[in-house]
C-alpha cells in the first residue's frame, strides 16, 4: 500500500449504518483501500441472521471477535467462536446465525469494494453507535431491490 492509500480509524470511528438490525463501521471503505477490500466492524444481536444470499461480486471474509457463530456455505455448516476466521466464496449460496445466548462482533471484509455501499443504501445512517431498535419493521422490497442492484441474489420467503 503507497501513502497515497494511507488510512487510519481510530477505535470509536468510522461510518456508522444500522442494516438488518446490526450496527455497522465502515473502517475502510473501497475508496479508502486504493479499490482493494472494504473491511467492517459489525455487531450483531443474538440469533440475528440474514437471509441466506450469494454474492456475485465479492468474497465475504469474517473473523469473529465475540460470541458464536454457525456458518453455512453451500452445503458445509460449522461453528466458529472468537479468533475463528471463515471465507465465504463469491457465486456460493451463504449465510449465517449468531447464537441465541449473546451478542456477536464480527469483522467483515469483502475482497472487492462496494459491499459497504449496498449495506448504507440498504440500510442508513445509524442514530448513534447502538443496535438500532427491533421494533422498526424491515423493509424486504427494499432491500430485495438493493441486492440486485449490487449483484446479491438474496433468498427470501415468498
Amino acid at each position: 500500500m503507497t501513502a497515497e492509500y494511507l488510512h487510519v480509524v481510530a477505535r470509536d470511528d468510522g461510518e456508522a449504518i444500522w442494516f438488518l438490525r446490526t450496527l455497522m463501521t465502515v473502517k475502510a471503505s473501497g475508496a479508502e483501500s486504493g479499490g482493494a477490500f472494504s473491511l467492517i466492524e459489525v455487531h450483531y444481536p443474538p440469533s440475528f441472521s440474514p437471509p441466506l444470499h450469494l454474492h456475485h461480486h465479492e468474497d465475504e471474509s469474517f473473523y469473529v471477535l465475540e460470541g458464536e457463530v454457525i456458518f453455512t456455505c453451500g452445503t458445509a455448516t460449522w461453528t466458529a467462536g472468537p479468533g475463528a476466521f471463515a471465507v465465504l466464496p463469491r457465486g456460493v449460496e451463504h449465510g449465517f446465525k449468531i447464537g441465541h445466548a449473546t451478542p456477536a462482533k464480527m469483522l467483515q471484509m469483502s475482497s472487492a469494494p462496494g459491499l459497504e455501499r449496498f449495506f448504507r443504501d440498504a440500510g442508513g445512517p445509524a442514530k448513534d453507535r447502538t443496535l438500532p431498535p427491533t421494533s422498526e419493521p424491515l423493509d424486504l422490497p427494499r432491500l430485495k431491490a438493493e441486492a440486485e442492484r449490487y449483484g446479491i441474489e438474496l433468498r427470501l420467503p415468498n
